[in-house]
Formats: structure tokens, sequence, C-alpha cells
């Protein structure tokens, strides 16, 4: 059987910050990167649940794959933080993924108050622009890397109920573009990941309800939601070398959401 070290798949040596990554898709991010070889540092607001995730990621690959660094993504401060204490403990990110996200505010546009809007980009865009100008300079000198945006189906379709967070994901499709065409020359790879409705806690409203479930998951092409798990195997490869060629792009993950339903 050929190992993870002769695949064009291989991590080894790698670092990656991964933020939200305490649960749900950031968490199936960081074991998967974990187990292609890569040195992953599991960061959110919550160390505590991150060092969970770490502890059962070092148990499971033997080795000390998994490192935590709390961070509230809604500070620069924070922020720079964690790319300095990422570097001092295993080097320059070669790996971002920019995972973490908020959504604060369920309903029509017309209730949503300023904060809340605001929190809303500040979180989901302006973070992803600042954690990646924080990294870029590293990869610059190294002429590689690979920065992975978590966007979601969302940034393509319009909704009475989550408008706002739409909004900031397709900003993220659009900043994830502007830093490839900026950073393509250095080597330095950008590119979103979108997915569909998956079981996660942030997604909760969404799928929880089992009548909403039932009815959505009779539609779907593939006849279910997603689970984190569904979405990591993207991010390994556009971390790797076998998306060396790809770059400003967007890799749709939903059970084939929107082909069959248009959005939800």
């Amino acid at each position: 059987m050929v190992g993870v070290t002769n695949t064009l798949f291989n991590l080894d040596g790698k670092t990656a910050i991964v933020t939200g990554a305490s649960r749900g898709i950031g968490e199936a991010i960081a074991r998967r990167l974990a187990q292609h070889g890569a040195n992953v540092v599991v960061s959110s607001r919550k160390p505590g649940a991150c060092k969970q995730v770490a502890d059962t990621i070092n148990e499971t690959e033997g080795r000390e794959a998994a490192h935590v660094i709390g961070c509230n993504i809604s500070h620069k401060e924070e922020l720079q933080h964690l790319v300095d204490e990422t570097k001092a403990k295993w080097g320059p990110a070669d790996i971002l993924v920019s995972n973490a996200a908020v959504n604060p505010y369920f309903g029509p546009s017309s209730g949503m108050s300023d904060e809340q809007f605001d929190k809303i980009l500040s979180c989901n865009v302006k973070a992803s622009h600042w954690l990646s100008h924080m990294v870029l300079p590293d990869m610059q000198k190294k002429k590689d890397g690979a920065i992975i945006i978590i966007s979601s189906i969302g940034g393509f379709v319009g909704s009475p109920a989550i408008g706002a967070y739409n909004i900031s994901k397709a900003a993220d499709l659009q900043l994830a573009r502007n830093l490839a065409v900026e950073y393509g020359p250095d080597n330095i790879r950008v590119n979103c990941i979108c997915p569909g409705v998956v079981k996660t806690y942030f997604a909760e409203a969404l799928w929880k309800d089992p009548k909403v479930e039932k009815m959505m998951t009779e539609k779907l092409p593939m006849r279910r939601f997603g689970e984190p798990d569904d979405v990591a195997g993207a991010a390994v490869f556009l971390a790797s070398p076998a998306a060396q060629w790809m770059t400003g792009q967007s890799i749709i993950i939903d059970g084939g959401t929107l082909v069959g339903l248009g959005g939800l």
C-alpha cells in the first residue's frame, strides 16, 4: 500500500493554522491535515475545547501533530498573536484555513441592527483579510503557500433568513480571487470551499428540525445533509501539491443542493 509520503497529498513538515477548529468543519479539517503529515495549530475562542481536539489528534497520530492557540477572530491583535505563536512553535504557516465565522442574526435584512451587520462582515470577511496578510509575507519569502477560506453555497443565493451571512460569504469568494491574482506570482494559492448544509452546531437552525430535515433530504440529490468530514478532504487537496496549479477557485460541496434545488 502506498503511504501518504509517496502521494500528491503529502503534507509532511508543513505548518497549518485552522481557525474555528474546536468542532465541526474546522475540527475535521485539522484532523485530516494532521493525518496527511502537517503540524496543525488548532484555534478558536475556546482553548479548552481545542485542547480536547488536539489531544485526540496527537494520540491518533502518535506524535505531536496538533498544538492549541486560542484566538477570537474579531480582534486583530489576537489574530497577530495566533500567527506569531504559530511561528514560534513550528515556524511560519505554510497553510492557512480561515474557517471561523459568525451569524448573529436570522431574519429579513430590514430587522438587522448595524452592530449585527458589522459583526458579520468583520468576522467573516475582514478577519480572513487580516489573517491572510499576516501569513503572506513569510509565504512570499518561501515562494510557496496555500490559503483556504471556508465560504458557503450561501454566497451564490439570496435568503430571507441569512441574507447578511450570504453577503459575507460572497465577499469571501472575491477576497480569494483578489488574493490569488495579487500573490500568484509568488506561488501562493488562494481558494475557497463552499459547503452546503453540514450537520454542525453552527448550522443547527438549518437542519435540526426533524420536519425540515425530512423535507430537505427527500429532495437533495444525495438525500442527506453533510457531515464535517465530507468537507475535510477538499481542504487536504487544496493544501497539497495535488492542487499546485489551482488558485482563485471555489469548490462547492453540498450534496447537489445548488444543482438540484437552486439553493435552499
